[in-house]
């Protein structure tokens, strides 16, 4: 139960990335013939056209494990902020247990990232997790101009405009996402490098809490050296339009599937840079 409530409570936290770190199964995947790199702009200061999100913007969800609700959890744009003299977008993540899950296995997780506001990529990640009797604090800056993530004492090389668990959401909404094809981003999360694959099968529309939505279905996968071990799969609706919003997200686990699902939203402000 313990491990199961952490999956149910991370992934919405940290998109595909906390899904299959927590369950520690990372292998090979085949990329598709009429994939796209999304990480082909040369030098530093790149720019990409954000017309899917911005300040103000709140996203509400409802975490359930089967038929069971076990809580809430939210993504938010906090606000337009500076960082490494630069604009940034500051985003929040938080999830919270509810009563009944409270009392046998408590829950309240913040994540943070910092997210260039003009070339979508990570800056600085934070998160502090508090499940059950565990409690974890971990924090890594990114040295984009050099390439370079500085996880506690460690620094890392990574490859340009990396993405954190959390940025990496963000920056798939602001894509032109067709189907059949695969998009590709670097990630780094908890002191590792993971290639992320993110395929994009179909349209669909379907009913949450929050309304009727117009869909992207898309399933993101690593990229690692090894056998493909898949014992979990993340499955995610983007709404098909410009904002491209998570309306829910569904993951088949060992025993049963966790789910988020929109129940609420705040529309942010779209800024021009």
């Amino acid at each position: 139960m313990v491990k199961t409530a952490t999956l149910l409570f991370t992934f919405i936290l940290v998109f595909a990335v906390g899904i299959f770190l927590l369950n520690n199964q990372l292998g090979l995947a085949t990329a598709q013939a009429d994939s796209t790199r999304l990480e082909e702009s040369a030098g530093f200061d790149r720019y990409v056209e954000n017309l899917a999100f911005g300040p103000g913007e709140k996203l509400y969800f409802d975490i359930g494990y089967g038929f069971i609700n076990a809580g809430q959890a939210t993504l938010e744009v906090v606000d337009l902020i500076e960082y490494s003299e630069r604009p940034c977008y500051q985003i929040v993540s938080t999830a919270k247990s509810n009563k009944f899950f409270s009392s046998f296995y408590k829950v309240e997780d913040v994540v943070e990232s910092i997210v260039d506001a003009t070339g979508i990529f990570s800056w600085h990640f934070e998160k502090h997790v508090r499940e059950g009797g565990y409690r974890a604090d971990r924090l890594y800056r990114f040295d984009q101009p050099k390439n370079l993530v500085y996880y506690g004492k460690d620094t890392i090389e990574v490859a340009p405009y990396v993405q954190d668990a959390l940025s990496v959401l963000y920056y798939v909404r602001t894509q032109k996402l067709k189907i059949g094809q695969s998009y590709f981003i670097e990630n780094f999360t908890d002191g590792k490098k993971y290639p992320l694959e993110v395929k994009v099968h179909r349209r669909e529309t379907i009913k949450v809490k929050a309304g009727k939505f117009d869909c992207i279905v898309v399933e993101p996968l690593f990229l690692t050296s090894g056998v493909f071990k898949h014992e979990g799969k993340l499955t995610v609706w983007l709404t098909d339009d410009r904002l491209k919003m998570p309306v829910l997200m569904k993951s088949k686990v060992l025993v049963g599937s966790i789910s988020a699902e929109l129940t609420d939203y705040e529309l942010g402000e779209i800024i021009e840079f």
